[in-house]
């Protein structure tokens, strides 16, 4: 036989054999959907301002469904603060503690594949959260999250999902910022450790089982702003960005915790692509990931083809399935918040806090002195624009007044600790003048040093869970002067002299009595260890639950502010009110009635 006959034919044997091996390669596609910090938003009605929302876990899932009907590779994942926010979630937290879960049903109902645990999860305490471990047909992740008497997570620190034959680890985190939040029987028996720390400590183990891909699913915020990601700060609140640079491994990583939507790529410290993604919060975006893997017997390692997206729920009609499903529960929360529990003379507003004494912020300041019996009382106006009509108070109004499950703390500070807390406070708050036409409130700013506008608002430059004011001593705020030395208390308000070297009872609530917002710590000075010597008492219960308690049994509320402090010189703030008013809330209108 001729042999360039014979090396043809071997030829087309064997490039037969790659084309038939070619046309053998196992090409998969896969998709991940990752919803995050949904704070009991699950069916689309605000039970608190009592309408109708754009955006809920409803909306979510219409678009799981049809995307499950065109494709069988769907993975579901939650990364946590579910258990607060809504009176839906509360009413299955507190109140009727023998149903199943309003939560743990939807979930299920859902099919979710796994969830992070969230720091405002654990908010709701151990009582709730192993409840709901029970409930759940998926796992709880938090891998840094460690009991500590057995040295191993409390939680389930990783889950390895599988469909199809398709491997995905998922690798769960919550941020370690918790204990300078929350008291400690809260989550008595557990701590929480450093994300890097833990991140690769468990990805060997991961990576031994061989999956197609490794997913970060991180309670915890992404942050890159100065490269601050790559310095050796351990048990950083948002440690995501921290995780991802120092630990090779991951292909995909969904944050959560900092509420800021993201869909990027990031070159690791490795020079690996992960690509990043957050849903932001309250069911107002859907993360998406879409992943092609392709192998085949002369491929070596599967290729990896990914990519990222985020759905506006808002643009989602609300799956008609679940509503039905859950309508009985939507019925007995109704009833619940439209509970009437008092009668108010006046409209109060949370506007008027940030310029002054305000009826809205007093009641809560009278309700934690009359609780506690406290000397002084520190409380914010938790959310930042609500209001409270005139008329029928009713539960759901509560939550307007009280937006978060804290407890309520009793501390001894000294009369020059009350002080620096109170110019901690302002500092965070409120400008140094020199003159009316300066700004008096902080705001964030542009480049060009102006407020920056969002849907025609002007955004403060702080949260305004941390604009605390006191109660029970008469004090000014003098914006003339720079930050450290605008406080002058001139006495309590019953006329006793105060003395800054002497102890007082001070009644806050537990985020700040454990550290948050820096107010004892960074303000008034007292290290992070020392806080809990400090304490005298706290409540069993929730703050909101006090509040309404107090209501119920009052009746009649008559809202008017102690007006015991002021900022001044008054004639500047008179003329800078009205013109912030307008920038904050788009109208000068500053009087209810």
């Amino acid at each position: 036989m001729n042999h360039r006959y014979t090396g043809a034919i071997i030829f087309i044997v064997l490039l037969s054999v790659l084309l038939s091996a070619c046309k053998q390669a196992d090409s998969k596609k896969i998709s991940i959907i990752e919803t995050t910090d949904l704070h009991g938003v699950i069916l689309p009605w605000d039970y608190i301002e009592n309408n109708k929302l754009d955006a809920s876990l409803a909306g979510t899932a219409g678009y799981i469904k049809n995307l499950r009907n065109r494709k069988n590779n769907v993975f579901l994942l939650d990364n946590g603060d579910n258990l607060q926010g809504q009176p839906a979630v509360y009413y299955y937290n507190f109140i009727d503690t023998v149903s199943p879960h309003l939560l743990s049903e939807a979930m299920n109902w859902l099919g979710y594949d796994a969830c992070t645990v969230g720091n405002h999860d654990i908010e709701a305490g151990h009582s709730v959260y192993d409840r709901l471990v029970k409930e759940y047909r998926f796992p709880l992740l938090a891998a840094n999250a460690v009991d500590i008497k057995t040295g191993q997570p409390y939680f389930k620190p990783y889950v390895i999902l599988e469909k199809e034959k398709i491997r995905v680890a998922v690798l769960g985190l919550v941020t370690p910022a918790i204990p300078t939040w929350l008291p400690g029987e809260l989550y008595s028996g557990i701590e929480f450790r450093d994300m890097v720390e833990t991140a690769r400590l468990w990805m060997p183990e991961i990576l031994k089982q061989k999956p197609d891909l490794v997913v970060g699913l991180f309670h915890s915020g992404w942050n890159t702003l100065d490269e601050e990601y790559k310095l050796e700060d351990s048990m950083n609140e948002n440690g995501a960005s921290a995780v991802a640079w120092k630990v090779p491994g991951f292909d995909i990583i969904f944050c959560g915790h900092d509420h800021r939507p993201a869909n990027e790529r990031f070159v690791n410290s490795r020079g690996d692509t992960i690509l990043i993604l957050n849903g932001g919060s309250r069911s107002e975006f859907i993360a998406r990931a879409d992943i092609s893997l392709s192998s085949g017997k002369f491929m070596r390692k599967k290729k990896k083809t990914i990519s990222g997206e985020l759905i506006r729920v808002d643009e989602l009609p609300p799956d008609p399935a679940l509503l039905e499903r859950f309508d009985t529960n939507d019925k007995i929360i109704r009833e619940y918040v439209t509970r009437v529990i008092g009668n108010s003379s006046a409209t109060i507003t949370s506007r008027d806090s940030y310029f002054g004494p305000s009826a809205f912020t007093d009641m809560i300041h009278s309700i934690q002195l009359e609780i506690t019996g406290a000397d002084i009382s520190f409380a914010a106006p938790l959310s930042f624009d609500v209001e409270i009509a005139k008329g029928p108070v009713t539960i759901g109004d509560m939550f307007k007044l009280y937006r978060y499950e804290n407890m309520l703390s009793t501390m001894s500070l000294t009369g020059e600790e009350i002080r620096k807390y109170l110019e901690y406070s302002c500092s965070e708050w409120i400008s140094t003048m020199k003159g009316p036409d300066d700004f008096l409130l902080k705001y964030r700013l542009d480049k060009d040093g102006k407020p920056v506008i969002n849907n025609g608002r002007a955004w403060l430059a702080n949260a305004s869970y941390n604009f605390d004011t006191g109660a029970g001593i008469n004090y000014t705020v003098d914006v003339r002067k720079p930050e450290g030395s605008r406080i002058n208390i001139i006495s309590f308000t019953d006329g006793r002299p105060f003395e800054l070297k002497k102890f007082y009872r001070v009644a806050v609530n537990s985020y700040r009595g454990n550290g948050g917002g820096g107010h004892l710590t960074r303000g008034a000075g007292i290290k992070n260890e020392d806080l809990h010597s400090r304490l005298i008492s706290s409540t069993d219960r929730d703050l909101r639950y006090y509040i309404l308690k107090s209501i119920e049994e009052k009746k009649i509320l008559n809202p008017e502010p102690f007006n015991n402090w002021k900022i001044i010189p008054e004639n500047w703030v008179k003329i800078r009110i009205p013109q912030e008013y307008l920038l904050l809330f788009g109208t000068t209108n500053l009087h209810y009635s």
